[in-house]
């Protein structure tokens, strides 16, 4: 071979790829033996399912591709992962809480729900035990007795007012009369419920005599009486439980009346003693040294300190 030649010109010498072309095969080119096209490759191309776990390929030995099983049955050769040291494992292990966490409290939300049954069952029995009352209210008479029905007696000759006051007229039945007092009517004025009043008092050793037997409480009281005097001042004794009170009952002329004018002289007039719970004894006379030419119609009580204008 001579400079500048190269020797016969072989397609596979130009191109080892030639016996891919049609005018590289129209010259002779053949493929190359080993793999892969390149001159002296190694091929390890295999079957699917031919290399086993465990095992090393021996280069430069003939493959024998591995018959596959038929289409649904399992490959001999084929080893599960679990199978394996160190493999998959082979059951799903149940997932733990994470630590430090809880599950809902069922315990405290039924404890929750039973109470808000338990409220609408009171509620609605509730409203059925008053629905049950209106009508029985509607349906029946109010048996219980209201301060006007109450039971205990009032005393003989008197009343109780809604303000506490005890009143009795001074002819009244019940009411003790002595000497020359006596009960008249001819004088017009009296506040009496029959305009009836007592005279005749211008006589020592006359009296008139309230026993009040439901004083609520002992303590002071204001005891008014309502009085008529002919144009002059007038003074009488008064006495609490059978004891003279100190200053006696004045009967002024208040209304400023001329002399013998019972009819324009009927005024009031007050005083406090002390009377003690339950009965009372009150004593209106006349005494020696007393100016008894007065007419007395209504006596009353009130707890308390009390005026004219109280």
């Amino acid at each position: 071979m001579t400079p500048g030649e190269n020797g016969p010109s072989t397609p596979e010498d130009d191109d080892p790829f030639g016996y891919l072309y049609a005018d590289g095969q129209a010259r002779g080119a053949q493929p190359p033996s080993g793999g892969y096209g390149y001159p002296g490759s190694v091929s390890r191309v295999r079957a699917v399912g031919e290399r086993q776990y465990g095992q090393q390929p021996q280069y430069g030995q003939p493959t024998i591709p591995q018959q596959q099983g038929a289409y649904g049955q399992p490959n001999a050769h084929y080893q599960a992962p679990e199978t394996l040291p160190g493999g998959a494992p082979t059951s799903r292990q149940p997932v733990q809480p994470a630590p430090g966490r809880r599950g809902p409290n069922t315990k405290g939300l039924l404890i929750g729900a039973i109470a808000v049954v338990a409220a609408v069952v009171i509620g609605i029995s509730v409203a059925m035990l008053n629905g049950n009352d209106d009508k029985k209210t509607d349906n029946q008479a109010n048996t219980t007795p209201t301060q006007s029905q109450s039971h205990s007696p009032s005393p003989s000759g008197s009343s109780s007012a809604a303000s506490g006051e005890l009143k009795t007229d001074a002819a009244a039945s019940g009411i003790q009369l002595v000497g020359g007092a006596t009960k008249a009517s001819d004088v017009k004025g009296a506040q009496s419920s029959d305009g009836s009043y007592v005279g005749g008092l211008n006589q020592v050793g006359s009296s008139i005599t309230w026993t009040v037997g439901n004083v609520p409480s002992g303590g002071v009281y204001t005891l008014f009486a309502h009085f008529s005097v002919p144009g002059q001042d007038q003074k009488m004794t008064v006495s609490i439980n059978g004891k003279p009170f100190a200053t006696g009952l004045p009967l002024k002329n208040y209304a400023h009346a001329k002399d013998g004018d019972f009819v324009n002289g009927w005024t009031t007039t007050y005083v406090w003693p002390t009377l003690d719970k339950g009965s009372n004894t009150i004593s209106v006379s006349c005494q020696p040294g007393d100016q008894c030419n007065a007419l007395i119609d209504q006596f009353w009580l009130q707890q308390g300190q009390h005026t004219l204008k109280g």
